[in-house]
């Protein structure tokens, strides 16, 4: 029965019980008819999202880990035990519309090329929200440091690596689809091959995508699907100066792996000089803005951790 399966969705969850149970009841609903496997992998969570999951969904695969392996490799774990033609991966804080699967599904059947493909996605008020990456270029990190990207987001050139002017309308091939929905066909990745385990949270999305792209196959987004993103996920509570630390760490992984030490140096340059821009603005708003003065300590708290640690991962590195 196994062999027969068409698409297994793998979710990775960690502390999100109630973000969890909206994904599971919209892919209830919303995959009446396709040959399916539901994979959730809990990352040692503490708030009883693995009891929701044996108790209300008898059907749903549950792995759980006894440690938080991050969002790579927990979803290698999923995919590892996965034997659908085509592999899904979810984040727990995403509720699939209108027959949301089967319709990108029915797209890459069609499609023979992608090897990977994504849906519309949706703000929890129904605007769009912006899921589409350019590559991290020296060029488009400049323009988000100087602000560039700020105050120009229409414009293309100008735009950093998100793609704010791109309003989602439309079937494009793109650089990167942000990790929150991936339909990825079996045989390519097979061929591109798993999660880089590296990265523990962030970036993996620009380097699979990379990889997939290195490998021949076409990366593409899909507006007749749409899928809801609330943002709401487990990073968020986690300690915001890890957070950050972590995102940064993995950002100058991805810049070695592709650009070497050269690139890292560059784009270290480039990220401390846009930090330490935010770092002064966080300082002035403590003084400024009395009544936001608690969120405005916070980021002074994440900035000056996040330029230390360029500083420090650069001394180590010319050791």
């Amino acid at each position: 029965m196994q062999c027969n399966v068409d698409l297994s969705v793998v979710i990775v969850s960690w502390n999100d019980k109630p973000h969890l149970e909206i994904c599971l009841d919209s892919l209830t609903q919303d995959t009446v008819g396709l040959n399916l496997e539901i994979i959730v992998v809990d990352n040692a969570s503490s708030d009883g999202s693995a009891d929701l999951v044996r108790t209300r969904y008898p059907v749903v695969k549950l792995i759980q880990n006894q440690e938080n392996l991050g969002f790579a490799r927990g979803n290698n774990v999923g995919i590892q035990a996965s034997f659908g033609r085509y592999v899904c991966l979810l984040n727990s804080d995403t509720k699939l519309l209108d027959g949301c699967l089967g319709r990108v599904m029915a797209f890459m059947e069609e499609n023979s090329d992608i090897g990977i493909a994504g849906p519309k996605i949706l703000n929890a008020d129904g605007t769009h929200q912006s899921s589409c990456r350019r590559f991290p270029t020296l060029w488009n990190n400049f323009c988000s440091a100087v602000g560039l990207a700020t105050a120009f987001p229409e414009i293309k050139g100008f735009s950093g690596e998100h793609m704010f002017y791109f309003h989602g309308d439309q079937i494009v091939d793109v650089d990167v689809l942000v990790g929150c929905f991936w339909l990825v066909r079996r045989e390519a990745l097979n061929q591109f091959g798993l999660l880089d385990e590296d990265f523990f949270m962030y970036a993996e999305d620009v380097d699979w995508c990379m990889r997939c792209w290195l490998s021949g196959w076409r990366v593409v987004f899909f507006p007749g699907a749409q899928a809801i993103h609330y943002r709401g996920g487990s990073s968020v509570k986690q300690d915001p100066v890890w957070v950050a630390l972590t995102q940064q760490q993995s950002i100058l992984h991805y810049w070695e792996k592709y650009h070497g030490l050269v690139g890292r140096l560059g784009i270290s340059g480039l990220m401390f000089l846009h930090k330490l821009v935010r770092l002064v603005s966080a300082t002035a708003a403590i003084w400024c803005n009395p009544s936001k003065r608690t969120d405005s300590r916070v980021r002074v708290r994440v900035l000056a951790a996040c330029l230390k640690g360029i500083f420090v991962c650069q001394k180590m590195k010319s050791a």
